[in-house]
């Protein structure tokens, strides 16, 4: 009969299309491991890898064993989960992912209220970009994952925790006189500088100014608010920043000031995303209200 260690062992070699690597990421013997995948396949009745001594591919009648066998780990892994569930909450683990543009301005402020509330949480933080994310958490590799919303998201669940808009920055000398709130239409969108493609942040903020179809014209390519910031600093241009990285990103800039993007908002919603079927959702409820709370008190006035 085929076992969940079997499945588990596969699918580690689906992974590292390596069988020494897959054997260290499961703790095991590199012979324990290829023992349990032969009788797999001979259970099958045919191969799942093709293998020799410097590859290791998964043939096409192995591809949707692996694919179903993913399923299978998943809906146990929710079975034990669900098993658990009367436990005090944040008694186990937890795997949440987070974009690189919301980390490292959302867990300063929201993840000491956290420890402060459950001391013995072991709250561990993936950070990647949304797509990856994505993919990690329908495949049940993370527990949730913390998104800017709008984001394609079809077969998943968001808990919107957050809502923001943009601040326009530029150095003070560059300021115009007696404004407090500006418009798309009044941006020089030749100096207008954002992260390069493939952060959701660059989509919003276009979005935000209605600029989707314009082409910028620039000679960087930045995937770091902090590297944009110190180039307005620099007067090299201007940029756009969420209300909620906006302290951490201007604190210390004395030549840089921030004007409110005066557009229909909110720009961005932040949201906790999971699987329709994930049974901790009452822990990441909470979670949800502790980051709106300190979300609320920590960025408010800026």
């Amino acid at each position: 009969m085929i076992s969940l260690k079997q499945l588990h062992y596969a699918l580690a070699v689906e992974k590292t299309l390596h069988f020494k690597k897959a054997a260290e990421m499961c703790n095991v013997s590199q012979s324990a491991l290829s023992t349990a995948i032969n009788e797999f396949e001979k259970q099958l009745g045919f191969s799942v890898f093709e293998r020799n001594n410097k590859h290791v591919l998964v043939t096409g009648d192995g591809q949707p064993i692996l694919d179903k066998a993913k399923k299978v780990k998943l809906e146990f892994d929710e079975l034990l989960l669900l098993s658990q569930s009367n436990k005090e909450p944040f008694s186990r683990p937890m795997t949440i992912g987070v974009i690189p543009t919301i980390g490292p301005y959302l867990l300063p402020k929201v993840l000491p209220e956290v420890r402060k509330q459950y001391p013995n949480f072991k709250l561990r933080i993936q950070e990647d970009q949304s797509h990856i994310l994505v993919d990690k958490l329908r495949a049940g590799e993370i527990d949730a994952a913390i998104l800017a919303l709008p984001y394609p998201i079809e077969g998943l669940m968001g808990f919107d925790f957050w809502q923001e808009d943009f601040y326009w920055v530029c150095h003070k000398d560059e300021r115009p006189s007696k404004v407090n709130e500006i418009t798309s239409e009044e941006l020089e969108i030749d100096k207008l500088m954002l992260l390069k493609d493939g952060h959701c942040l660059k989509e919003h903020a276009l979005a935000a100014c209605s600029l989707q179809n314009k082409k910028q014209d620039t000679d960087f390519d930045s995937a770091s608010l902090h590297t944009l910031i110190q180039m307005v600093a620099g007067k090299l241009g201007t940029t756009l920043v969420p209300q909620m990285a906006l302290d951490q990103l201007t604190h210390n800039e004395s030549e840089l000031t921030a004007i409110h993007l005066n557009e229909p908002g909110p720009h961005r919603t932040i949201s906790l995303v999971i699987r329709p079927n994930y049974v901790r959702t009452n822990e990441l409820s909470i979670l949800k209200d502790i980051f709106t709370k300190q979300l609320s008190q920590k960025c408010d006035g800026n």
